[in-house]
């Protein structure tokens, strides 16, 4: 009875030494509950205290080891987490992951775990071994629980970027737990060119974005080491450019019909024509828009819109030059259009006189063709020659007169003078006519007698020009 007494006793002491029943003097300090984030490391601040009951427990000389363990694991197999005993190692699946970053001479136990994967959560315990003590804190365990990883790194960059000009933009992860290796980074975009280079930490991108870059995204992700996991960041890039495209719009009166107009355009204003102009551009930060007339700067019509003007028929009554400037800190620019007002009489004649010029153009083109057309007809008759009968008063006179004459004048069987003969073949187109004219003259006298009375004849030839 008495020998089973003592092992009792025995076991009794030897379940304390093991850790089973907090003891007297044996305490540990640690996180009950440890949240981490996948891919990340955490550092677990731990002190812990122990009692020397007997002098032969230990000497100064002796070293404290210490060792974490995962609970439900068998320590009679060396499965340990991390330990600073060089002759007993830790699991491979923790190695190089799980450190006894405290010295437990000084008592202190602190854990520092990195690279964290999911399957890490799980109870802990520490374990310390000085010459013959060895106490398991069983009693204050630590709990360690591993979630997604929901940081993001970050982006340092310029506030606004300007097209044409290269800028670095920095990405780093200020929750770098001093990896075994660095973490992987990589950038895309839209249509930034790039070119970037990494550090232990972070990466540098330097770009050169043009004005269609404006508002795309980039995205700068981060692979973390050990572990397939990776987190990502987006932003938004802003990049400054002067203004282009700029254009005018015009809508007439109520109608929601639109015309854009190009620089030193020209538009007739019809009398009593109310007009709406909208100028825009491309640009960023957005161009400051202002509307001339004639050097003289206009108000607009909505402070909230500075690119509309509304014209009224008071407005447009003399008409001018419309400009509308486009002012930015890279660059400006400007566009002009002229109205000419015009009244409805104006512009009635200009219709009458368009529709009279029309007219006029086809009566002559009708007339000449009419004219070629009879011409064409007249030159296919055959021309008639020209007959001149002798003045019958003539004929007689010159008979009573001068037998000669008259002789002459009933020869018939002599042909008329030439002159008074048909045209030649070549002019049959032209008729000749001819008037005679006989004078009371002389007579001659052909055998060398004197006569007091002399006749004179006349013959005259008007020509004149037959139809073509």
């Amino acid at each position: 009875m008495l020998l089973l007494l003592l092992l009792l006793l025995l076991l009794w002491g030897i379940k304390g030494v093991e850790g089973q029943n907090p003891q007297e003097g044996f305490t540990l300090n640690v996180e009950r509950k440890v949240v981490v984030q996948e891919g990340l490391c955490v550092l677990v601040p731990c002190n812990f205290s122990y009692l020397k009951k007997r002098l032969t427990d230990w000497t100064d000389s002796d070293p404290v080891h210490g060792f974490w363990y995962r609970e439900g694991t068998d320590r009679r197999k060396d499965s340990i987490v991390a330990t600073n005993n060089p002759i007993r190692k830790a699991v491979k699946e923790t190695r190089n992951r799980f450190f006894l970053l405290g010295e437990p001479w000084r008592n202190d136990c602190s854990l520092n775990i990195r690279e964290i994967r999911k399957k890490d959560a799980g109870l802990y315990f520490f374990r310390l071994e000085r010459g013959k003590t060895k106490y398991n804190y069983m009693w204050d365990k630590m709990t360690l629980v591993v979630t997604a990883l929901t940081n993001t790194p970050q982006i340092l960059l310029p506030e606004t970027l300007e097209a044409g000009h290269p800028s670095n933009l920095t990405c780093s992860v200020p929750w770098d737990c001093g990896w075994t290796a660095p973490p992987i980074f990589s950038w895309t975009g839209t249509s930034v060119s790039f070119l970037s280079t990494n550090t232990t930490g972070s990466s540098v991108l330097t770009i050169t974005p043009q004005p269609q870059d404006h508002g795309t995204n980039l995205t700068c992700q981060v692979t973390l080491p050990g572990t397939d996991v990776s987190t990502r960041m987006t932003i938004r890039l802003n990049v400054s450019y002067a203004p282009k495209n700029l254009t005018v719009t015009i809508y007439q009166g109520a109608d929601s019909v639109s015309t854009i107009l190009k620089n030193g355009s020209s538009l007739p204003i019809s009398e009593g024509q109310s007009l709406r102009l909208i100028c825009s551009t491309d640009s960023y930060p957005p161009a400051n828009l202002s509307w001339s007339w004639d050097n003289l700067t206009l108000c607009p019509s909505k402070l909230s819109k500075p690119g509309l003007l509304e014209l009224f028929p008071v407005h447009l009554k003399h008409g001018g030059v419309y400009t509308c400037q486009a002012q930015h800190a890279l660059g400006s620019q400007h566009i002009s259009l002229s109205l000419s007002p015009q009244s409805s009489a104006t512009l009635s004649e200009m219709m009458m006189g368009t529709f009279v010029g029309s007219g006029v153009t086809a009566l002559l083109f009708l007339s000449v063709c009419i004219l070629l057309l009879a011409v064409r007809s007249y030159r296919r008759k055959p021309a008639r020659p020209a007959v001149v009968a002798p003045h019958p008063d003539a004929l007689k006179v010159s008979v009573s007169q001068n037998p000669l004459v008259e002789s002459q004048a009933d020869d018939s069987s002599e042909p008329l003078p030439s002159i008074l003969e048909a045209a030649p073949s070549s002019t049959e187109e032209e008729i000749h006519y001819a008037t005679l004219s006989f004078h009371e003259m002389k007579p001659m006298n052909l055998w060398g007698q004197q006569d007091t009375t002399t006749e004179y004849s006349e013959i005259k030839f008007p020509q004149r020009t037959a139809w073509p």
